[in-house]
């Protein structure tokens, strides 16, 4: 009865942590979009800004004792924070060259990526049915972005080099919160200053840095009251993003990544009334289908293992 009981606090705290995710990650994605239409904020800049914020929220946790830090050698999370950047950067050079749909489908990818990465490079198994929860998916989000996929050879380069850095990080995200022994709180406290450190040496290849459009323009209150918002906001996004990836897996992650890009989808036609076609509703279906089934193997994986353990002398 007590096992029964903990599983369900458990679950309930991945949900409420899911919930807490989709609901920050729908905000910043509005606020956002608000920042680059009406300021003209620069996209690489703004996650500086993002990173920056992070770090003195973490800071502030801290000297109120919600966590505690733990000393971390830089060497074993510079990759950690070099594939932050790098994962901004080939994905913004991928929505740059690509269209929005081939960045979408190429966005759809990550998935396959990160399950390969942990079966060859992590020696962890995937049973077939939670691999076969991979075609609906993909072709859900194939159905989405169907009248928008145009190619070129250089939008592709960026696009693949954006799925890979960026399933590198996810897993990595994962896998060092189990190698060093820290929760999200001390993991992120640490990378967030590397990371920042790396991008600002990054932007101005990419954007200006000072005068006009630059971080450090002549911007109006309003417009720095908004990106200070959206830093505040990218906060509770980075670290809710840490501990799902630290309580569930950086496959669960991705699907639920999937889940909130149709829930963006119907909310922009709902909301907006932007246009969505019959293969959009179609693609929607079919990947909220594809996360649901995943959900429900994942789930009953996860009660066959304990029931197992349970079971043993």
């Amino acid at each position: 009865m007590a096992s029964l009981v903990d599983r369900m606090r458990g679950h309930g705290r991945i949900a409420a942590g899911l919930l807490f995710n989709l609901l920050v990650s729908i905000c910043i994605v509005f606020l956002n979009k608000w920042i680059y239409v009406h300021h003209g904020f620069p996209n690489m800049s703004l996650t500086l800004v993002h990173f920056v914020v992070t770090w003195l929220g973490l800071y502030i946790c801290q000297k109120l004792d919600i966590f505690a830090p733990k000393s971390l050698p830089p060497s074993r999370i510079f990759l950690l924070a070099l594939s932050f950047c790098g994962f901004v950067v080939f994905t913004n050079l991928s929505l740059q060259n690509n269209t929005i749909g081939t960045y979408q489908l190429a966005k759809a990818m990550t998935t396959p990526v990160i399950i390969a990465i942990q079966t060859f490079c992590y020696q962890k198994t995937f049973s077939t049915r939670i691999q076969l929860t991979l075609i609906p998916i993909t072709l859900g989000v194939i159905l989405n972005s169907y009248y928008d996929v145009k190619f070129n050879f250089l939008g592709m380069v960026f696009a693949a080099l954006g799925v890979l850095v960026t399933s590198l990080y996810q897993v990595w995200v994962g896998a060092k919160q189990h190698e060093l022994q820290v929760n999200s709180m001390q993991l992120l406290y640490y990378q967030a200053p590397m990371s920042s450190a790396m991008l600002l040496v990054a932007v101005p290849f990419f954007e200006p840095v000072f005068g006009e459009g630059g971080i450090f323009g002549p911007w109006s209150f309003s417009a720095l009251l908004m990106v200070l918002l959206s830093g505040v906001i990218a906060f509770m996004v980075n670290l809710s993003i840490y501990w799902i990836i630290g309580n569930t897996s950086p496959v669960t992650y991705n699907m639920f990544g999937h889940f909130k890009f149709c829930i963006t989808l119907f909310g922009g036609y709902v909301l907006f009334k932007d246009p969505l076609s019959i293969n959009q509703a179609l693609g929607i279906l079919c990947t909220l289908f594809g996360i649901l089934t995943y959900t429900h193997f994942k789930l009953s994986e996860q009660e066959g293992s304990k029931s197992k353990l349970a079971q043993r002398p």
